[in-house]
């Protein structure tokens, strides 16, 4: 299953980013072909509707699952609604190599 990990930088050692929305990167987990390959986040700095196109742009990638510190009500709706699972991690101080162990446990 595609998963996306939010994240500050576009490498695997850079830091989680709580952000759903306005998130740097995102990191995306391919595990059909055991791909990561980091997708910056065009609407970061949209003034309004960043979590909704980026939840719109996750889904038309075929995303499943979804790892990030907060997810506002608009963008949690519409993942919903296509059955994407929402992760939510409050421990800032994580890489998101950590977060891909974690998830490979």
């Amino acid at each position: 299953m595609k998963t996306v990990i939010t994240s500050s930088g576009k490498d695997i050692q850079t830091l989680f980013d709580m952000r759903f929305g306005r998130a740097a990167y995102f990191c995306l987990l391919n595990p059909e072909n055991d791909t990561i390959e980091f997708i910056e986040n065009v609407y970061k700095d949209d003034d309004s509707g960043a979590g909704t196109k980026v939840a719109e742009q996750l889904i038309e990638l075929g995303v499943k699952k979804v790892v990030s510190g907060d997810f506002g009500p608009k963008a949690k709706e519409l993942l919903e609604k296509f059955n994407v699972q929402m992760v939510v991690l409050q421990n800032a101080g994580l890489t998101v190599d950590d977060i891909v162990n974690k998830l490979k446990d």
